[in-house]
């Protein structure tokens, strides 16, 4: 009897009808298939004209302000307004920044409390959130994970990234950075609870009352120039150091990262302008590596509440650390968020030096 030809389909593979054979082929068809990577969607700006509209008009309301406090408010309100930008900046570089976001020292309640109430007026988004972004940001600094990715321009980098969505690579590495201290932090709650009742009060209400109570100023006046102009000054000189200081100064400590030694930055910011230095060594609470408070008002902030014990803990870097870190430049930044992130050098971590330092 002849042998049966009735599958036409023969390709002349000896033994091909084998079942074991055609195991493994299936088993190679779909690791092949689960190997090929699954193709990205097409990131696409999308501009958010809410954020837009708010913007070009807080900063037409700004300009109003800047030519009221030059023509028509009192000499008060101007000092008024310096001093609620003084305060203000100090909620987000002592508080959000150096405290909340890097863990570079501790406070007590009384120092949290100030801060907490500074940062309110600053009115950039409550701690947890500006906390959380700004560890996204040293983590993957200058990448699509960055929420202000200076690589994508001065204007994003200043603004323009508060008017889009973010990108989908900033939300997702942002739900995987560590945010358990903060999440059992009281204070951070409850102003997260209530920042959209608080924010209002200490931003524009407080700012706008006391020059029309104590010393008779117009509505107009105190409105235009201690709430909105000193709130949009305060917010671009912020925005400054994500932009500015990404891009123009020197770059003594890693040649090789964007971050730079930015003087004016780091007068109009607060001291957060010594920017090559803070993404090397993110968890000094000094941000610099000189404690000279002409242009680094934050760190007097910081040491005058350390002579009344209210802040203790301060993490700074030794001058042979530094020289050490300046030798290996070469070699590129570790990027680290801050005291306490898991890929923080354990060298980093025993060379630290802990200035009035206390047990908890």
């Amino acid at each position: 009897m002849a042998p049966s030809t009735a599958n036409n389909n023969v390709t002349g593979v000896l033994f091909e009808d084998d079942p074991v054979l055609a195991l493994e082929a299936s088993l190679h068809h779909d690791h092949e298939q689960i190997s090929k990577p699954k193709p990205t969607k097409e990131y696409r700006r999308e501009l958010v004209w809410r954020n837009i509209l708010l913007f070009i008009f807080l900063h037409g309301a700004a300009l109003y302000g800047a030519y009221l406090a030059l023509t028509s408010a009192r000499l008060w309100t101007d000092i008024w307004a310096f001093l609620l930008y003084q305060a203000s900046g100090l909620g987000i570089t002592a508080g959000a920044h150096r405290l909340w976001a890097h863990r570079a020292y501790k406070a007590k309640w009384p120092l949290r409390v100030i801060l907490i109430i500074c940062n309110t007026m600053a009115f950039q988004n409550h701690v947890f959130e500006w906390a959380r972004d700004h560890r996204v940001h040293h983590k993957y600094s200058e990448t699509n994970a960055d929420p202000h990715n200076a690589k994508r321009g001065f204007f994003f980098s200043h603004v323009g990234w508060l008017l889009c969505r973010k990108h989908p690579d900033v939300i997702e590495k942002g739900k995987q950075i560590d945010m358990s201290d903060l999440e059992n932090d009281r204070f951070i709650a409850f102003q997260k609870k209530y920042y959209l009742w608080l924010m209002p009060i200490f931003c524009f209400l407080i700012p706008t009352s006391v020059p029309m109570y104590f010393w008779g100023e117009s509505f107009k006046c105190a409105f235009f120039v201690a709430a909105l102009f000193r709130y949009t000054f305060t917010l671009n000189m912020t925005w400054l150091v994500n932009s500015a200081a990404h891009m123009w100064g020197d770059r003594p400590y890693d040649k090789y990262i964007n971050p730079s030694e930015n003087l004016g930055v780091s007068v109009m910011a607060l001291g957060e302008g010594f920017h090559n230095y803070h993404h090397v060594f993110p968890w000094d609470y000094k941000t610099a590596e000189l404690g000279d408070y002409t242009a680094n008002l934050t760190t007097a902030f910081i040491d005058f509440f350390a002579r009344l014990g209210w802040a203790y803990d301060l993490k700074t870097v030794s001058m042979d650390m530094i020289k050490k870190r300046v030798e290996r430049t070469g070699d590129g930044s570790h990027n680290v968020w801050g005291w306490g992130d898991k890929d923080l050098p354990k060298e980093d971590v025993t060379e630290a030096t802990i200035i009035n330092k206390k047990e908890d």
